[in-house]
């Protein structure tokens, strides 16, 4: 399905990059779908010192963490400018102002980083919070050359006796010991699905989407059966593969990690997001309000606002995305994820929806100084591999591709979530209800709510049966739900 349009672009880092080595993209695909994010985060960067070199002399003991860009600035080697300086990390990039005094500037916020390992590893901790180490010298690029040139460079000058290739290949410094034992243990992922035997099908993510997976207006569904592939079979990117080819998910355990942020999530959400997807045959999208806890590494998702549009109707779109965040506003919420259906589908990610949501990821955590997760959920309400007449509600988190490896496609994550049942039907849950019933009235491709199901229920009565496991502690609003129902089988 397709990807929405940010509700308040955060700003990106930069166009895909396949490698390191590709010449530097200048600007940001407009097209990319976005997320709406805080205030952008300024001041003080990271660690690391940006000190002079202490030599003895040409002759000296000089070594690679003695020479810094105050040291190259000094033996002009280097030129302070802005954006002379660069970082490509699993397709995204990141542009810096060299100074003067050898710190850096990050573009993106104005936060200042006193070395590349400072800065590269703030940038990959954005794309990647696992990410340990930074690499700076080997990552930061200068006017499109990497910085361990111009380093060996001067140690060539300063040290005689090293021969050019023993500077070039010297010894790892300012723990690119660690990043590289990290990178031998990502590769355990091109492997990952394998015997991953827990996975749940997963979800899709935020603002309206760029799938075109949606069902011709009038047309009735074929259920045409879309086979799942492992993670590990997908290999590098290929532009004859069908970007709705559907990926399993998988496990944290089976890669031996942590899930990064803890999940909870209300029941309203689940019902009004579940109600949204029955409606009509094609796929529908909306946006996730909550509150990140950086404490307790909690994201707690409490309102699910359903884009009333067509998608590709980037118009209606953008009115309704305005009012969203609004709402978003009003009620002091963030926005910490979105949702798409896969009507007659696998609630499991497609190749187009792991690239959104990896998007998303980024434009999110690029509204914050510290790690801010985006969750994406999927439902499936007619899929018929489903074991019942309740839709499969799935979530989903990407994890970067390994390092060494960055034009594959991002890992999709089963995403483990605590449900909350609320106390009662809110009165914004009830208005948006029927806001999308009197959008999808008079749609070509609206259920037809009396028609049967299968052999014993209508489709009314497998929405009800759906809404049911979601319907919160205290039923005295349901009368109030009878009634929609009631105009949804009138209307359909």
């Amino acid at each position: 399905m397709a990807a929405p349009e940010p509700l308040s672009p955060a700003g990106g880092a930069g166009e895909d990059a396949p490698d390191e080595d590709e010449d530097e993209a200048e600007a940001e695909d407009s097209e990319r779908p976005g997320a709406a994010g805080g205030a952008r985060g300024g001041g003080g960067g990271g660690g690391g010192g940006a000190g002079t070199a202490c030599c003895s002399g040409p002759g000296g003991a000089l070594t690679r963490r003695a020479v810094t860009l105050r040291v190259l600035l000094k033996d002009a080697l280097l030129e302070p400018g802005a954006g002379v300086l660069s970082i490509y990390y699993l397709g995204k990039k990141f542009l810096g102002d060299l100074q003067p005094d050898g710190r850096i500037v990050w573009q993106e916020t104005g936060q200042v980083f006193n070395s590349p390992s400072a800065w590269a590893t703030h940038c990959k901790k954005l794309v990647n919070p696992a990410k340990k180490s930074g690499c700076g010298w080997a990552s930061v690029k200068y006017k499109g050359q990497k910085l361990d040139k111009y380093k060996a460079a001067w140690l060539r000058r300063n040290q005689l006796h090293v021969p050019a290739a023993a500077a070039d290949e010297s010894p790892a410094s300012e723990g690119e010991e660690e990043e590289l034992l990290e990178e031998e243990e990502e590769e355990i992922l091109t492997g990952v699905s394998a015997e991953d035997k827990s996975r749940r099908p997963q979800a899709k993510g935020l603002s309206e989407p760029v799938h075109r997976e949606a069902t011709p207006p009038g047309k009735r569904v074929e259920n045409k059966t879309r086979v799942p592939v492992r993670y590990c079979m997908l290999g590098s990117r290929d532009s004859a593969r069908n970007p709705h080819t559907l990926v399993e998910v998988t496990s944290f355990a089976a890669i031996n990690k942590f899930q990064p942020f803890n999940v909870a999530i209300s029941s309203n959400v689940l019902l009004l997001l579940d109600f949204h997807s029955h409606l009509t045959r094609s796929q529908v999208v909306g946006y996730l309000g909550g509150r990140w806890d950086i404490n307790s590494q909690m994201l707690t998702v409490l309102r699910a606002f359903p884009c009333r549009s067509r998608l590709g109707d980037a118009d209606t779109a953008a009115t309704i995305e305005e009012e969203i965040y609004q709402s978003l506003l009003l009620r002091g919420l963030s926005l910490v994820g979105w949702y798409h259906s896969h009507p007659h589908s696998p609630a499991l990610p497609s190749l187009q929806d792991i690239d959104a949501q990896m998007d998303y990821q980024l434009r999110l955590q690029g509204s914050s100084n510290g790690f801010q997760p985006c969750l994406a959920l999927l439902c499936s309400p007619y899929y018929s591999g489903n074991p019942g007449p309740e839709s499969k509600i799935s979530p989903f988190w990407v994890m970067p591709p390994p390092e060494q490896r960055p034009s594959d496609y991002g890992i999709p994550m089963d995403v483990e979530m605590a449900y909350v049942q609320d106390s009662f039907l809110t009165n914004d849950v009830l208005h948006e209800m029927m806001l999308l019933v009197e959008f999808y009235k008079s749609a070509p491709d609206l259920v037809r709510f009396q028609e049967p199901w299968n052999q014993e229920h209508t489709y009314l009565d497998k929405l009800k049966i759906s809404l049911a496991s979601r319907m919160p502690k205290d039923q005295g609003l349901c009368h109030v739900l009878e009634q929609v129902y009631s105009v949804l089988k009138q209307g359909s």
